[in-house]
C-alpha cells in the first residue's frame, strides 16, 4: 500500500520569466549558480506550459487592433470632417500620423530582429559574443549599433530581449541609445540635410556614441535591476516543443503589439504638445547660445521625431545656432516622449523615470562638448 504523501509535490522555485537577473552578473558567473536575489535560476515552462499567459493576451490584443481599425474603417467619413473642419486638431491629426508612420516601418524591422534573436540566439551565444568585462561589453555593444539601420522605436523591444537573453543590462542600454544614432542611414541623412557641413555629421556620431557609452557605463555602475517590471508568466518564447518558426513569430507579435500601443501613447503625446507651441516662438533664440541648446534639447524631447527625419527638420531650422541643431540631433534619438513610453511600458516606470532624466542630461552634454569641438559655437 502506497505511503500517503505530507504534502504536494515539490517544486523547483521559480521567478517570472524575464528578471533581468544578468545586469549586474559578469558573463562568467553563469546562470545556474546562486546570487543576489536578480540571479535567482530561472527554470521555464515546459511545453505543456507554453501556451498560457502571454499567448493568450497577445491573441486579445490583436482582436482589440483588429476592432478598432474596423471602426476606422467604418467612421473614416465622419472623422474626417470633423477633424478637418478644426485647424488644431487638423495639426495635431498630421502631426501624429506623421510620427507614427515614420517609426512604424523601423518598428516592425525592431521586432522582427527582437524576433530573430529570441528564436536563434541563446544566452550561451550571447555569453560566447559579450567581453566578460562589462565595461568592454559596453563598448562592444554601442559599436554595434552602427550596423542597425532603424530608429529609437524599433530597438526599444531589441533591447528588452537582449536582456532577457542574457546580455548585460549596461551593454543593452548602450545599443538601445547608439542604434538609433549612429547608423549609416540617420548619418547618410544628416550629411543631406546639411551639405557643406561634414562636422555635423562627425559631431552627430561622436556626440551619440559617447551618450551611449557614458550611459551604459553610469547604469553598470548604478543601476538596479528592481527597477524593472516583470513580463507575466508563460512569456518565454523559446521554450521545448516549438520550432524557431514559432518562437519568432510569438516572440514578433507580442513585441509589437506592445510597442505599437506605447508608440501610439507616445505620438499622441507629441501632437498634443506641437500643437500648444507656436511656430515662432523660437526665432528670438538665435542670439542666445547656451538658452537656444537647452531649448533645442527640450524641443527633441517634445516633438519627438524619427532619427531618419529629424535632420530635415533641424536643417529648416536655419535662425538657430548650428550647434544648439547639433544638440537636438542628439537628444532627439536618445529620449521624447514617445520613447519614455515606449521604455515605461517595456521596461517598466520605475526604470523610465530613471533613465530618461539621466539620459537628457547625458545626451545634452555630450551633444554639446562634440558639437564644440567639430562644429563651433556657431
Amino acid at each position: 500500500m502506497a505511503q500517503p504523501q505530507t504534502g504536494p509535490p515539490a517544486e523547483p522555485v521559480t521567478e517570472p520569466d524575464d528578471l533581468p537577473h544578468t545586469v549586474h552578473q559578469h558573463a562568467d558567473r553563469g546562470r545556474e549558480q546562486a546570487g543576489p536575489p536578480c540571479s535567482v535560476p530561472v527554470e521555464h515552462p515546459g511545453p505543456e506550459h507554453a501556451d498560457h499567459g502571454a499567448p493568450r493576451s497577445a491573441g486579445s490584443s490583436t482582436y482589440v487592433l483588429a476592432l478598432l481599425l474596423a471602426a476606422g474603417l467604418i467612421f473614416a467619413g465622419p472623422l474626417s470632417r470633423w477633424v478637418g473642419g478644426n485647424a488644431r486638431l487638423s495639426t495635431a491629426t498630421t502631426v501624429f500620423t506623421g510620427v507614427f508612420v515614420q517609426a512604424v516601418p523601423f518598428l516592425v524591422l525592431g521586432v522582427a530582429i527582437s524576433g530573430a534573436i529570441a528564436a536563434f540566439v541563446s544566452p550561451e551565444v550571447l555569453r560566447k559574443i559579450l567581453p566578460r568585462n562589462e565595461s568592454a561589453a559596453v563598448g562592444v555593444a554601442g559599436l554595434a549599433g552602427i550596423a542597425l539601420p532603424g530608429c529609437e522605436c524599433g530597438v526599444v523591444p531589441v533591447s528588452r530581449r537582449l536582456i532577457d537573453q542574457g546580455a548585460p543590462g549596461a551593454a543593452a542600454f548602450a545599443f538601445l541609445l547608439s542604434a538609433p544614432a549612429v547608423n549609416p542611414v540617420v548619418l547618410v541623412a544628416t550629411a543631406v540635410a546639411f551639405p557643406g557641413e561634414p562636422g555635423m555629421v562627425a559631431a552627430r556620431f561622436a556626440g551619440s556614441l559617447a551618450t551611449a557609452f557614458v550611459m551604459g557605463l553610469l547604469w553598470s555602475r548604478f543601476g538596479r535591476p528592481q527597477w524593472f517590471t516583470p513580463r507575466p508568466r508563460g512569456h518565454e518564447h523559446r521554450s521545448a516543443g516549438r520550432s524557431r518558426f514559432e518562437t519568432f513569430t510569438e516572440a514578433a507579435r507580442h513585441d509589437f503589439l506592445q510597442a505599437a500601443a506605447f508608440l501610439t501613447v507616445g505620438a499622441a503625446a507629441a501632437a498634443a504638445l506641437r500643437v500648444l507651441v507656436p511656430a515662432t516662438w523660437y526665432q528670438g533664440l538665435s542670439h542666445r547660445l547656451w538658452v537656444s541648446i537647452l531649448v533645442m534639447a527640450l524641443l527633441a524631447v517634445v516633438l519627438a521625431l524619427c532619427s531618419e527625419a529629424d535632420a530635415f527638420v533641424a536643417s529648416s531650422m536655419s535662425s538657430l545656432p548650428l550647434l544648439a541643431r547639433l544638440v537636438f540631433l542628439v537628444v532627439g534619438p536618445a529620449v521624447d516622449v514617445k520613447l519614455f513610453a515606449m521604455q515605461a511600458g517595456t521596461f517598466g516606470r520605475r526604470f523610465a523615470i530613471r533613465f530618461a532624466p539621466a539620459t537628457f542630461v547625458v545626451a545634452t552634454i555630450c551633444g554639446t562638448t562634440a558639437g564644440y569641438l567639430l562644429v563651433g559655437a556657431r
